[in-house]
């Protein structure tokens, strides 16, 4: 038996293994669970800026306009 058989048996029963029912959940909630933590850190990362993208098209307002502070805020 080669090494490359021996592999494919052994991913074989591992797939086996990981299909019974209470391994299959946990492989489940753990994958859950690095999807969760992979998009979580992706929504902590700060955007970089462009740089070189030149001057905003004629058409743009040369600034946003500014809402009124709400009354009532301590700032």
């Amino acid at each position: 038996m080669t090494k490359d058989a021996e592999q494919q048996g052994q991913m074989s029963q591992l797939w086996q293994w990981i299909k019974s029912p209470p391994q299959v959940y946990v492989f489940y909630l753990v994958g859950l669970i690095l999807v969760w933590m992979v998009s979580f850190y992706a929504g902590t990362l700060n955007p970089k800026r462009g740089t070189g993208f030149g001057p905003p098209p004629g058409s743009a307002p040369a600034s946003a306009p500014v809402a009124p502070p709400v009354s009532g805020s301590k700032n």
